[in-house]
């Protein structure tokens, strides 16, 4: 059970817990590696090498003998050219988001988004997809804040917001999100329907694993 059910905001992870990205990151990168002549992934890969960053996505999928840095660069040179061929054409909302969403703004819960994407897809991702609702902060991967699980953007959100961090419900689905949300003193909320298991959620510090997007409502 969380301290207090008296929570003022939730702090959304993008992929893996609003949108299922995985298809499209897994074209995208594959994309790259077969462009420079290096096995490609099966798609359940995807789901443990995407999570941390463009740049540990491209690390993590190269060969190990091809880490270097100038390979690492014109990998990630090309998966971005990938990417803006790839990056909406499977994009999708999971079930029941729109739900969630809906009922949060009814009850006039602050509704944020904080993801290790690159700032620039994740702008065009909550444009496309989430233009429906209102979302007081989005941000993405970029030079202004340290990348999750450092928690400088997360406390950044509730400094704007005026509110303290453990009135904001942090809701991921990876271990990177829950340490996150506990470094900030924000109450981790795991989402089941994402790319990694309880497992992980609960060791990364997750203080409720959910199954379902409504399954949030009950902190609200």
């Amino acid at each position: 059970m969380p301290p207090n059910l008296n929570f003022k905001a939730v702090i959304f992870d993008l992929d893996g817990t609003l949108l299922d990205t995985l298809a499209e990151i897994a074209d995208s990168m594959n994309g790259a590696l077969d462009r420079l002549g290096f096995p490609v992934h099966d798609l359940s890969a995807y789901r443990y090498l995407t999570g941390d960053g463009v740049l540990a996505l491209i690390t993590n999928s190269l060969p190990c003998e091809a880490r270097d840095e100038g390979t690492i660069r014109l990998a990630g040179e090309i998966l971005r050219e990938e990417y803006l061929g790839h990056w909406a054409k499977k994009a999708k909302l999971y079930e029941g988001i729109p739900e969630l969403l809906e009922a949060l703004t009814r009850r006039g819960v602050s509704l944020n988004i904080l993801s290790n994407k690159m700032d620039e897809f994740t702008q065009k991702a909550a444009g496309q997809f989430l233009g429906r609702w209102t979302f007081d902060h989005v941000l993405g991967d970029s030079p202004r804040f340290q990348r999750k699980p450092d928690p400088a953007a997360a406390l950044h959100i509730a400094d704007e917001l005026n509110l303290t961090p453990a009135a904001i419900v942090y809701l991921g689905d990876t271990r990177t999100d829950m340490t996150t949300a506990v470094a900030a003193g924000m109450f981790p909320v795991g989402a089941l329907w994402g790319f990694r298991d309880k497992d992980e959620l609960l060791a990364g510090g997750a203080g409720a694993v959910i199954a379902h997007p409504l399954d949030l409502l009950f902190y609200f």
